[in-house]
């Protein structure tokens, strides 16, 4: 007989065990001594205010972003299993979203991501609760995951449900327990971090197979086939079983009865009609009014098409994926229509990507369910899910067919195609407004869209998306570093001249030494930014963002006028510069804000309405490999989430609406940038998520009481 002592630690007393016939392995976790990590490390990597008392880590965020800590040591972590502790996040108005990491000395962070093993966990406002994060043993066939390119996360992240690259456990360098987009002043606290030993948790039957038995991954449905959910469709049988139970939801909930045609309050106050959609400050709080003259909040959904999950199969600059898919339909046959149809926003990010082959998923399972006449089904059935789960809005990207039957309001987005600034970054460069072909491709696009422009049915129009505006001077060094030929840097010259009557006279400002006004222009190296330098580069960095804003604003009145100009979707911290010059000239400015909930959301002092363009939540619990930019556990809470940020949107005067980004789930296997998140109403199958659906009404019905305040 055996006898040996084990702290439990969660429970903070000794047991005694008598065990018989031990077995070796069980002896060897035994004789382990727990890591006390607060005390065996070589240091402490501090993010944010961290102060260590005994066990217990008290962090402060100083700012938006990361804080917490990473213990960096060699620890040979062979006989042990997990990481144990405690958290509280102090804070009673933000969630904690937290990281925890394991890390060998040679992580890979370049795909194939090597050496690392993280997960997430959303702490609640308020919330204290005991974490485990379980250990994994080193992969049977590494080889599988160094085969997967272009995804966000990978099978092997669903089958863990962590984050999941092949550490070794014997050369761990660094265990990190972070926090992520961190508000300043949030305080958590950290409790008695250890690491127990312990047996190792069995891998998933499929993390087992070699690639010969893995590949393929995706079956038929574009759905992970090594394992199964509620709601998954396993033949085209179940498509139809799918129809019959939503009808039964459908008939079930007809729709707000307080809207009138638009959405908008009919049991509001009467405005006046313009025949277009406007805004206006009543009681207090920003509004919309529909086009008969009644209030309007706009509760939406962005990219209403039946193209959500279309997935790259290879590319100029991707290798070949088509090993990934089972029963990929061959050409000639009625499914391999689908290796063209395309989401029509998205697509130039797949060519300019080099991705020159997809299949569309989405689109192909729509075509299993509702036959030839597929699209057309598709968009009645839209137009009825959305007003029977309380949304009275088809947001940007989303198929312009589906817009015009004039069922439901819709918002467009243009995008600028024309000459770039050189050197700016983004998802595109930076467009110059200072070319005629700035002018030239918003005349293109407005005037491709005139049914759209007049109809009263259109709320407005987004023009661009998350540009990268950076720092209050960084358009204007960019412009400085552009060649002499770019028509931004030879409006900013001649702005120096008008400043500057010589060149001498702006090296004497500048602290520069340009022999000419010829050199400056021809000058890629551009000026170092200074107390000399800063005062101009601001100042011309403020006439770019002008020129921009008042080329669209003009565009709008002489293409579209009565049309609303709803802003370019900030995304981030936006330097309150370019906010200051958007309210001159966007009837409502649009962010899009991936948090919690809207509780403390402030743009600036300046009162101007305000629309968020994106927002969502997801989980790992149907079948995906990544949850979202904003993660939770289970579907459940995922409508929660919703119906929390909805309401905070609501409480807000200044806010006008919200959309959800996307109507639905990103394919499995990533879009043109790997995004593959779970973040539909519906699957890729065009399943409805119905926890998610029953908190959604439960904000978007009553949503004009909650806002309307006489």
């Amino acid at each position: 007989m055996h006898q040996f002592l084990i702290f439990d630690v969660m429970k903070g007393k000794i047991i005694l065990f008598f065990v018989a016939n031990v077995l070796m392995s069980t002896l060897s976790y035994a004789q382990h001594p727990t890591l006390e990590l607060v005390k065996q490390h070589k240091q402490i990597r501090r993010a944010g205010r961290v102060v260590v008392k005994g066990e217990v880590i008290d962090v402060t965020a100083v700012g938006f972003g990361t804080s917490g800590v990473r213990f960096v040591d060699e620890y040979n972590l062979d006989g042990y299993n997990r990481l144990q502790f405690t958290v509280e996040n102090q804070d009673q108005r933000y969630p904690l979203y937290l990281t925890v990491e394991l890390m060998n000395r040679d992580t890979v962070f370049r795909e194939p991501v090597k050496g690392l093993h993280n997960r997430k966990y959303t702490i609640n406002p308020g919330e204290k609760r005991d974490v485990s994060f379980d250990f994994l043993p080193a992969l049977p066939h590494p080889e599988v995951a160094s085969g997967f390119r272009l995804m966000r996360n990978t099978p092997y992240s669903r089958l863990t449900q962590s984050y999941c690259y092949d550490v070794d456990l014997s050369r761990v360098t660094g265990v990190k327990i972070i926090g992520t987009r961190m508000h300043k002043g949030q305080r958590w606290q950290i409790v008695a971090p250890r690491i127990l030993a312990g047996e190792l948790k069995t891998l998933h039957e499929a993390m087992h197979r070699d690639e010969k038995d893995f590949f393929p991954f995706i079956d038929q449905y574009g759905q992970f086939k090594y394992q199964d959910w509620p709601g998954k469709i396993h033949s085209d049988a179940d498509f139809r079983k799918a129809v019959k139970e939503e009808d039964k939801d459908l008939a079930n909930h007809a729709g707000p009865q307080d809207w009138d045609r638009y959405g908008g309050f009919k049991k509001g106050p009467r405005l006046d009609a313009t025949g277009h959609f406007r805004v206006q400050k009543v009681n207090g709080k920003w509004w919309m009014v529909d086009p008969d003259g009644y209030l309007f909040w706009s509760n939406g959904v962005v990219r209403v098409t039946t193209s959500t999950a279309v997935t790259p199969l290879h590319g100029e600059k991707l290798e070949d994926r088509t090993s990934y898919f089972d029963q990929l339909p061959k050409e000639g046959t009625p499914m391999s229509r689908f290796y063209r149809t395309h989401d029509m926003l998205l697509k130039p990010y797949y060519a300019a990507r080099g991705i020159d082959s997809t299949y569309d998923f989405s689109s192909a399972n729509c075509y299993r369910k509702y036959g030839e006449d597929y699209k057309r089904v598709f968009a009645e059935r839209a137009h009825r899910r959305l007003r029977s789960w309380g949304l009275n809005t088809i947001a940007n990207s989303s198929d312009r067919d589906i817009c015009l039957m004039d069922k439901t309001p819709y918002i467009d987005r243009l995008e600028v195609v024309s000459r770039p600034i050189e050197g700016t970054t983004g998802w595109w460069p930076f467009m110059d407004p200072y070319d005629d072909s700035f002018n030239e491709s918003l005349r293109q696009q407005f005037e491709s869209r005139q049914k759209e422009v007049e109809d009263p049915w259109c709320l407005g129009f987004f023009v661009d998306n998350e540009i990268k505006w950076n720092t209050v001077t960084y358009l204007a060094e960019t412009t400085l570093k552009a060649p002499p030929e770019q028509p931004c840097k030879q409006a900013m010259i001649t702005w120096l001249k008008s400043k500057y009557p010589s060149i001498e006279k702006l090296n004497a400002a500048w602290g520069t030494y340009y022999d000419s006004w010829g050199e400056l222009a021809y000058d890629r190296v551009g000026v170092k930014v200074s107390k000399m330098t800063t005062p101009d580069l601001i100042a011309f960095n403020h006439q770019i963002v002008h020129k921009y804003f008042s080329n669209i604003k003009s565009a709008f009145k002489k293409y579209a006028p009565g049309v609303m100009y709803m802003g370019c979707r900030f995304a981030g911290n936006v330097n309150s510069d370019v906010l200051n010059i958007a309210f001159d000239y966007c009837d409502i400015i649009s962010y899009n804000s991936y948090q919690y909930d809207l509780s403390h959301f402030h743009s600036s002092d300046i009162d101007k309405p305000i629309m968020i363009g994106e927002y969502h939540f997801g989980a790992m619990d149907r079948g995906m490999f990544h949850g979202s930019l904003i993660d939770v556990e289970s579907q459940e809470q995922r409508g929660l989430a919703m119906e929390r940020y909805i309401k905070s949107a609501l409480e807000n005067p200044n806010i006008v609406g919200v959309h959800w980004h996307q109507f639905s789930d990103q394919a499995t296997t990533g879009r043109f940038d790997g995004e593959n998140f779970q973040v539909g109403l519906t699957d890729c199958c065009d399943t409805p998520y119905y926890e998610t659906i029953s908190h959604l009404r439960k904000s978007g019905y009553p949503m004009y009481s909650l806002r309307y305040n006489p």
